[in-house]
């Protein structure tokens, strides 16, 4: 009977133990996926316009397509490679999150600069003439992937360096949680907004009382704004993410002149106003860090532009695409 006590003791030791490192892996994973949020936002802002122009009856299919593509990224390809980078060779996390962190910079600048200087997009433009819809819809999840690839690479990047240094197993789960649950949260926020306007109309259209009438006309034109707001935040957002990647990256490396500044800027701005310190701290060096972002970005465009586009043009053989 003590014999059987002791087993159940120990069975229910497991047991704890194993819900304590599911609790662990959860509140790390989410701690991970925190930091990504211009990112996500971003991605999320992104990619409604890979389904522009279908049929509604293929939106949904398509925003699929893209999120299993998304899933086959971050498992087979991006989670792998990061434990093999966390194993092997640790002391390159800092250097390719700085360089994700340059991309996130470019692309917000160039948003920015399409904003204050707009002009047509020739692969759009091609895309409108496209007629053949089934080649369309395979060329736009093809080029949704490759930009998801890029963005769950810096993703898992991020995640990578945020969690604290432990076994292997634990590290695998946590990235393997953050991808999962980041690519479910991005496309299932894809597809309700992709699919809001459809489900405002059936409401204006069918809905019983005048209430749920009214409800699905504000939400058919509003969607257009929200999405407009959507775009402004995820650029910024990138913009505050890259160039606090960027900031950050530099100290590591021995580098703190900037940081130290614009942390001695925060503080000093935070302490003159008593009210809602904490969070005065915190907006500063948020708009410091996209500033800085901001500025590295309008560099690099024409160093991607000019230098590095056309140099992968020439190696891969493929014409040029416009962004």
């Amino acid at each position: 009977m003590s014999g059987l006590l002791a087993l159940l003791d120990d069975v229910a030791a497991i047991a704890k133990l194993a819900a304590t490192s599911v609790d662990d892996v959860a509140a790390q994973a989410f701690k991970a996926g925190s930091k990504t949020a211009g990112v996500l936002i971003d991605d999320a802002a992104v990619t409604p316009k890979y389904v522009t122009g279908f049929k509604p009856d293929r939106e949904l299919p398509i925003i699929g397509r893209i999120a299993l593509g998304s899933i086959r990224n971050k498992m087979l390809i991006l989670l792998p490679a990061a434990l093999l980078l966390a194993a092997f060779a640790p002391w390159l996390i800092t250097p390719l999150l700085m360089l994700g962190g340059s991309y996130l910079c470019f692309e917000g600048a160039e948003k920015v600069f399409h904003w204050l200087f707009p002009h047509g997009n020739a692969r759009v433009e091609e895309d409108l003439d496209v007629r053949d819809p089934a080649h369309l819809e395979e060329e736009r999840v093809a080029g949704a992937i490759k930009t998801d690839f890029i963005l769950s690479a810096e993703i898992m990047t991020i995640s990578l360096a945020t969690i604290p240094e432990s076994n292997f197993w634990f590290e695998a789960t946590t990235l393997a949680v953050v991808g999962v649950g980041i690519t479910i949260v991005v496309y299932g926020s894809v597809a309700v907004i992709v699919k809001a306007d459809d489900i405002g109309l059936r409401m204006a259209e069918r809905g019983r009382l005048g209430l749920t009438r009214a409800m699905g006309r504000g939400l058919v034109r509003g969607m257009p704004g929200f999405l407009r707001l959507l775009t402004i935040v995820g650029t910024a957002a990138m913009l505050w993410v890259g160039g606090s990647i960027i900031i950050h990256g530099l100290e590591a490396l021995g580098w703190p002149w900037l940081y130290d500044t614009i942390h001695h800027v925060a503080e000093g701005v935070g302490g003159a106003i008593s009210q809602a310190a904490g969070f005065i701290k915190w907006a500063v060096t948020a708009l410091l860090d996209g500033i800085v972002g901001l500025a590295l970005g309008f560099v690099l465009i024409p160093v991607a532009t000019r230098i590095v586009g056309p140099a992968i043009a020439l190696v891969t053989g493929k014409k040029e695409s416009a962004h």
